[in-house]
């Protein structure tokens, strides 16, 4: 198995040569130039190239495209941001809020669309979604999130069941209820960034692999900005910054965003048998009531993927390699998968991954474009990036074009987070928070009491 298939299942089963493209070979010039090859800057250089076929767009990347959030994640293909309407709502007004929503269920349209209409085989299948409250204690939580869409006029896109209606979809032990929707798609990750790269290159975008980007640079007197990397620059009047997490490595974002891993792990193909005893047959994406936050979804090939957090967070905001994997956490996720399903037994696993997300300081996106400065940027998902990066790629394309659109009117257009706090502030807060909800989730487990959403914690996480 090669080093890049090793990164994750999405990865290894692409059907794609993994093999990386050339690096780039001295300065070279653009109209955009991004950095990224994952699916914000792809997206990006897919709506731009529509909007402009004459456009010649340099995309740099690090690894491989795909190799970052892209290629890693739960294969949710789903609506909804990190940052709650109810604050949008306090913070831009109850319609910005709510054309916010609308654009997250259209986002995960538009992912199928074009998936379709391009020919790109990425396991597009709308399941739907299925939120369980694995005991009573996790029932206020399903009401307010049904009270939050009704409020702003979705309520008819989600309902609760419980009984012999949540046993016909799925059978997880200790399930009461769920609230479930039916706009949610599962995808193969791996396979949709990696056709997205193959069909804009086949339409004349450069993609430069094996090339780290240590810097950017605004526009000068010449009206060029600039990429900047070990191994040449790559100017143009336009430099789109698409990293994620990745972005808090360059000096000027550090503290603009926190990485904070997310792992996986996957079993074993399952039996028919065992399907038969566990439901889930129509592939909705999965999740629970849980502070700590879980994800699960079914492969085609009839694995189960769980998916949460609980890495620690590591002084400085580093990012290294060997914090893909952290034994204590994968430990946990494969014991969550057998408690959640006992007819599964001492099922084996077969891969395990992880990878950072990017986390804005107030939860929020942001997808921005100076003109001063030619620099633009899309990043702050915090693990919803499959569906919010199309809305990126499409808004910075509205914006660099300089053209008007409903996106462009969103808040998350120009949004300005505020950095983060310098260490050791970070690291004490963050890891305290990590400590805390984990702690919280073991108390609510033991007690079957609700959280009371009065403590430190869930203060601090509230969004």
């Amino acid at each position: 198995m090669s080093t890049h298939a090793a990164v994750s299942y999405w990865l290894e089963t692409a059907a794609d040569d993994l093999t990386p493209r050339p690096p780039l070979d001295g300065s070279t010039e653009a109209d955009v130039a991004i950095l990224g090859a994952g699916y914000t800057g792809l997206w990006t250089a897919y709506y731009l190239h529509r909007k402009d076929p004459s456009l010649r767009i340099v995309v740099v990347e690090r690894d491989i495209a795909g190799f970052g959030a892209s290629g890693r994640n739960g294969a949710w293909c789903a609506p909804d941001l990190n940052i709650s309407m109810s604050k949008l709502a306090r913070l831009h007004g109850v319609d910005a809020a709510r054309q916010t929503q609308q654009a997250t269920y259209d986002a995960v349209d538009e992912v199928g669309r074009v998936t379709a209409a391009e020919g790109i085989d990425a396991g597009f299948h709308k399941g739907g979604e299925i939120i369980v409250s694995r005991g009573p204690q996790g029932f206020p939580a399903l009401d307010g999130a049904l009270e939050e869409y009704r409020k702003f006029g979705f309520g008819d896109k989600y309902r609760i069941i419980e009984g012999s209606e949540l046993t016909d979809r799925i059978r997880i032990a200790g399930a009461q209820r769920a609230l479930v929707a039916d706009h949610c798609a599962v995808i193969h990750p791996g396979r949709l960034v990696r056709g997205l790269a193959r069909l804009l290159e086949r339409e004349g975008v450069v993609i430069y692999e094996g090339t780290a980007v240590t810097g950017f640079r605004p526009k000068d007197a010449s009206g060029k900005a600039a990429l900047i990397t070990a191994r040449g620059e790559v100017k143009a009047p336009v430099v789109v910054l698409a990293g994620e997490a990745y972005l808090a490595e360059l000096p000027q974002l550090h503290r603009q965003l926190v990485p904070l891993y997310s792992l996986i792990v996957l079993t074993e193909p399952v039996t028919d048998a065992q399907w038969a005893e566990i439901g889930w047959s129509n592939r909705e994406v999965v999740a629970s009531t849980r502070m700590s936050v879980d994800y699960l979804s079914r492969t085609e090939d009839g694995r189960i993927l769980f998916g949460g957090r609980g890495a620690p967070y590591r002084f400085g905001s580093p990012i290294k390699p060997e914090y893909d994997r952290h034994g204590p956490t994968h430990e946990k996720l494969k014991g969550f998968v057998r408690e959640w399903f006992p007819s599964l037994g001492n099922i084996g696993f077969s891969h395990e991954w992880g990878g950072p997300l990017g986390m804005p300081r107030d939860w929020h996106p942001t997808m921005a474009f100076d003109p001063a400065t030619g620099i633009a940027t899309s990043r702050g998902y915090i693990g919803h990036g499959v569906s919010t990066t199309n809305i990126g790629g499409r808004l910075l394309a509205d914006l660099i074009t300089g053209s008007k659109s409903p996106l462009t009117e969103l808040p998350l257009a120009n949004h300005t987070s505020r950095n983060w706090e310098t260490e050791p502030f970070r690291y004490i807060g963050i890891r305290y928070s990590q400590w805390a909800l984990g702690r919280l989730d073991d108390q609510i487990a033991r007690t079957g009491k609700p959280p009371s959403g009065r403590s430190l914690a869930e203060r601090i996480a509230s969004h």
